[in-house]
């Protein structure tokens, strides 16, 4: 179960049974898995994608990045992994799928900040 010793009591305190809190703890780690699946997915389905990131050698809004892969892994509630770029690649902490065809990813040391990744500009507007 990945829920810490402090939420297990208080799930406990406000009525949560040893089984609630273990399906609850399976649900959240499938859930993770499934959103790592969408978001390996949707880089591998668009060779070429559009964020929001700020970059220092870009003048465009909504940067193009050629993409190489990401390869994601999940444990409990957290997703780690790597994110590959046709020239340079940055660590990914976290992510999520948005309803609007677009994903965000939580990338480490370099960025160290939330970035959408859209199919298209127009996505990200």
């Amino acid at each position: 179960m990945h829920f810490d010793q402090r939420t297990q009591q208080a799930l406990r305190d406000v009525g949560l049974e040893t089984d609630d809190l273990q399906a609850a703890s399976t649900a959240i780690a499938e859930a993770v898995e499934d959103d790592a699946s969408t978001l390996e997915a949707f880089f591998e389905t668009h060779d070429t994608v559009y964020s929001d990131m700020d970059m220092a050698h870009s003048a465009a809004e909504f940067p193009e990045h050629t993409v190489d892969h990401l390869d994601l892994t999940t444990h409990a509630a957290e997703m780690r992994g790597w994110l590959r770029f046709d020239s340079w690649g940055v660590y990914v902490e976290d992510g999520r799928v948005l309803p609007d065809d677009t994903v965000e990813l939580t990338l480490g040391p370099t960025i160290n900040d939330r970035v959408r990744f859209a199919p298209d500009r127009e996505s990200l507007q």
